[in-house]
Formats: C-alpha cells, sequence, structure tokens
C-alpha cells in the first residue's frame, strides 16, 4: 500500500478489526501493521483507543485485560503520530459536523480532528465519512466482506 492518500486517520472500527481473530481482519491489520511501520503516515486520536477497547470487548469477545494489553501494545508505536488533544473548538466542530450530516458525535469528532490535522483520508469501515468533501474516505471492507464479517459476529 502506498501512502498516495495520506496523511490517514483511523477510526476506531480499523483499531478494533485489526485486534480481532474475525475472518476479514487482514484488511484492517495490514493499515496498522503500516502504520507501525511507518510506511503511512497515520493519524490516530488517543480517544479511538478507547473506543476500540470498547468494541472488542463488547462485540468481539476480548476480555478487558486482553483488550487493554493490544491496544497498549499499539499505543507503543512510536512512527504513528498519535492526536492528543481535546480543544473546545475541535469539539464544537465535531458536534457541528455531526449535526450537519445527522451522524454520531464521534464520527463527527474524527472527522473534525481529519480536518485539523489535515488528513486527506479517514481509513474506517464506515460509510458514514462519506459526507464530507474535506477528505476521502476509504472503506478498507468490500459489501462481501461486510457480511462475512457480520455473520462472524452473529454466530
Amino acid at each position: 500500500m502506498s501512502d498516495a492518500g495520506g496523511p490517514y486517520l483511523f477510526d476506531v472500527g480499523v483499531i478494533a478489526l485489526a485486534h480481532t481473530d474475525a475472518p476479514v481482519h487482514e484488511a484492517a491489520l495490514s493499515y496498522v501493521r503500516d502504520a507501525i511501520a511507518g510506511e503511512i503516515d497515520a493519524i490516530v486520536p488517543y480517544p479511538a483507543l478507547f473506543g476500540a477497547h470498547t468494541v472488542l470487548t463488547t462485540y468481539y469477545g476480548r476480555s478487558n485485560a486482553e483488550a487493554s494489553r493490544l491496544l497498549e501494545n499499539l499505543l507503543d508505536a512510536k512512527r504513528i503520530h498519535w492526536y492528543d488533544r481535546l480543544p473546545e473548538g475541535v469539539v464544537r466542530g465535531g458536534f457541528e459536523r455531526a449535526r450537519t450530516v445527522n451522524i454520531n458525535g464521534w464520527d463527527g469528532y474524527y472527522a473534525q480532528v481529519a480536518v485539523a490535522e489535515g488528513a486527506n483520508t479517514i481509513v474506517t469501515i464506515d460509510h458514514d465519512f462519506e459526507q464530507f468533501d474535506a477528505f476521502e474516505t476509504e472503506i478498507i471492507l468490500s459489501p462481501d466482506e461486510f457480511r462475512e464479517l457480520n455473520r462472524f459476529l452473529e454466530g
């Protein structure tokens, strides 16, 4: 994968999926590996790790301890640009984006961080970001892979 669409902001779903044994996890894991290796310019807001922890423990069956260990290991990646600010302007901008296109507040926040940090692309498993013109949206799963993931989660 090239960095032609970077910098990339990673959404919660990508981070969580990369840390599972779901049959389609490789699609997310390849991005995370490239970010860790510095092969792509990746931006990850710290709150995305808490969201991934919740997804891992709630939907993917990881224990609290295992999810914490996995995400702490990711946190050690020094080539990832960790977004560590939560200024009022970004929060308000996130809510404005959420309100404007009728998406959840977290997705509005990630969209606002992408704009604030100059991300060209949001890497996601979510179609909500396609409503924005300020950046590209790279959905890492095909429709068939989505169906496979949903079967895995239901089983």
